[in-house]
């Protein structure tokens, strides 16, 4: 398992993934080839959905990821008592 992999949960990965894919859909409807899709996204303000939902993925994910962070660094070698 590569180091990046293990530093990653898995909470954090999927909410990434799903912003990444989200965003990439905003980006089709902003430049007008949502309507290849479906008819509903050849309007620019499902773009705009689409981008609201990466940046609120994108927050979700961050969470369980500072969550790691805090726990691997509070499990982390511990000064000893009165140092």
């Amino acid at each position: 398992m590569s180091p990046v992999a293990a530093r990653l949960p898995l909470a954090a990965l999927v909410p990434f993934v799903l912003a990444a894919l989200a965003s990439l859909a905003a980006l089709l409807c902003f430049v007008g080839a949502g309507a290849l899709l479906h008819p509903a996204l050849s309007d620019p303000m499902a773009g705009l959905a689409f981008l609201v939902s990466a940046i609120a993925l994108a927050g979700t994910g961050a969470f369980p990821l500072v969550f790691a962070r805090l726990a691997r660094r509070d499990a982390g070698p511990q000064p000893p008592p009165g140092a």
